[in-house]
């Protein structure tokens, strides 16, 4: 990828790790500096060690009996001694110039070291100023920007550094800069913590689009995991009527634990309890705990909707958003590593759980999380979920699925009359969809004899479930269901619907009802749904959360 313009602020200590700066990375410290500016050091051309390390995340000890200070973060370490006018860089001495001073129980350094490690640019004022993970993140982009690969590597946690060797991980990022292209100015930099990760997000301007770059840091400040995407816009959430915060706490919990442990929120109602519960599981794609889809948030409406009529909800992270990469570093990933796991892992997190009722755990899964539920159960060997709820979730199987989506889409765009080249660029790309669902249906292809023109990442993950048929497993199992469909969805339409009605005809402890209206993400559209309206604020219908709450309390919607 194209070097990100340094710029200097980053007076940050990391830098004088040797790690130069993204645009605005040192920005760190500016407020530092600009502080220390009064000083008698400052004005002597030093700066403060501690108070500039510091407000990058880095770590500062003394050592009284040898006067030197002991600076680290990541994996690098910095040591300086009073007096010296070198320094001790991971175990390489470095000449500074000027020595190393005490200056009213302060040590500095002088500001050639900042020059010697190109950090005497000009910062510009439109720069994003960044501290504590926000400067540890953009030290470790600058890093693989100046293709200082190998010194990124070692700024990767265990986890990361197993899955990711150095060659791959030169690999990965010129390849996501012959994609992304020139990153450009820093236009914001936001770092949000949760159970498993410091999570830094940085926008860049880009060169045709504004690109986004998410860097995960494990707890001892190491990079855990890292991508890049296309800056969606930002469209604002609307909260629904019914979430009433008086009836309601949310606390963070950890799901898992090791490599791959995923952050959550338990949404538990007011009250004592013990609370029946429902754990939500994702559709496709790597989503956030909400399932956040433009300017709507499924997981988050049924979570408060839910907790307003004593249900508690949990929902997390899911493991392809929150380790994307390492997640998709595995040639071999499969539907049930991707969802089934982790969602029996909250299951049992539950059973344990204060204020919870262990006979009352159910699972509610939107569209593939739906389409999984019948593996939850058939792997739940001790029979802790009582129930099931499935959320506009195919019956079919994953290729005639697929090609019954792409069909469903066409024929909508056909009737709603759009011009002739929309038409037609709709229909290409179902074609290319379809072609692709085919090649998965070939009885020929499978996992051992996937064709070398499989066009998608991650063959194995598609010709692995190739033959798991969804309703046709649920006919042979006994836990109740409830079997819910929104009457506008393309994605999953009345024919899957349909399917689980047909195979599923003879159990009696399985219901089903659908909703007019509503679209893939469980809202209500008046027009013809093809996704579009995605990108609006808009709430998850309330008699699909009423509905879930008399099933699970009473059992039943009659």
């Amino acid at each position: 990828m194209k070097h990100v313009k340094q710029t200097a602020a980053a007076v940050i200590l990391s830098a004088a790790i040797a790690m130069p700066a993204v645009s605005g990375t040192a920005a760190a410290a500016e407020a530092a500096v600009t502080a220390a500016a009064a000083s008698e050091a400052a004005v002597a051309g030093y700066v403060p060690v501690r108070e500039i390390a510091e407000k990058a995340g880095a770590v500062v000890t003394w050592e009284n009996s040898t006067r030197t200070v002991t600076v680290k973060r990541g994996g690098m370490t910095l040591i300086l001694q009073i007096g010296s006018a070198q320094a001790e860089l991971n175990g390489k001495t470095i000449e500074l110039g000027e020595t190393i001073e005490l200056v009213n129980e302060k040590t500095v350094v002088p500001m050639e070291l900042l020059r010697q490690l190109r950090l005497d640019q000009e910062v510009s004022a439109e720069t994003p100023a960044l501290t504590g993970t926000a400067a540890v993140a953009a030290a470790f982009l600058e890093q693989l920007n100046a293709g200082e690969f190998a010194a990124a590597h070692k700024s990767l946690s265990p986890n990361l550094q197993a899955a990711l060797p150095l060659p791959g991980l030169q690999q990965i990022w010129q390849m996501a800069g012959q994609q992304a292209g020139e990153l450009g100015k820093m236009l914001s930099a936001n770092a949000v913590s949760n159970g498993v990760h410091d999570n830094v997000t940085f926008i860049f301007e880009g060169t045709s689009v504004p690109v986004e770059v998410t860097i995960r840091l494990d707890k001892a400040g190491l990079v855990d995991d890292f991508g890049l995407a296309p800056a969606q816009p930002s469209v604002g959430y609307i909260k629904p009527s019914y979430d009433d915060d008086t009836k309601y706490t949310e606390q963070e919990v950890v799901i898992g634990e090791g490599a791959f442990a995923l952050p959550g929120t338990l949404t538990m109602p007011a009250g004592e309890g013990p609370f029946p519960v429902v754990v939500l599981v994702h559709g496709s794609g790597p989503h956030d705990r909400d399932s956040t889809i433009g300017g709507v948030k499924p997981f988050r409406d049924l979570a408060v909707g839910l907790a307003a009529q004593n249900i508690a909800v949990l929902r997390y992270e899911k493991v392809t958003k929150e380790h994307n990469l390492k997640f998709a570093l595995d040639p071999k990933q499969t539907l049930q590593r991707e969802t089934v796991d982790d969602a029996l892992e909250a299951v049992e997190l539950l059973k344990g759980t204060k204020g919870i009722d262990p006979a009352r755990i159910y699972v509610a899964g939107h569209s593939q999380g739906g389409m999984a539920v019948p593996k939850m159960i058939g792997l739940d060997q001790a029979g802790d979920i009582a129930g099931a709820v499935i959320l506009s979730a195919p019956s079919l199987g994953l290729a005639e699925t697929l090609i019954e989506q792409q069909q469903e889409v066409v024929e909508r765009v056909k009737g709603l009359g759009f011009p002739a080249e929309v038409t037609a660029a709709y229909e290409q790309s179902a074609a290319a969809w379809i072609e692709i669902g085919k090649m998965v249906a070939d009885p020929q292809n499978t996992v051992d004899h996937i064709p070398a023109n499989f066009p998608l990442p991650q063959p194995y993950w598609w010709f692995e479930q190739k033959n798991y048929q969804p309703a046709e497993t649920a006919k042979k199992q006994n836990l109740p269901l409830l079997i819910m469909q929104g009457e506008n969805d393309w994605q999953v339409s009345m024919k899957q619907f349909d399917g689980w009605k047909k195979t599923l005809q003879e159990r009696k402890d399985v219901q089903f009802k659908s909703y007019p209206g509503v679209n893939h993400v469980l809202t209500v559209y008046e027009g013809v749904s093809i996704g579009a309206e995605y990108g609006q604020p808009a709430n998850v219908a309330p008699a699909i959360i009423d509905d879930i709450a008399k099933w699970v309390t009473g059992g039943s919607l009659e």
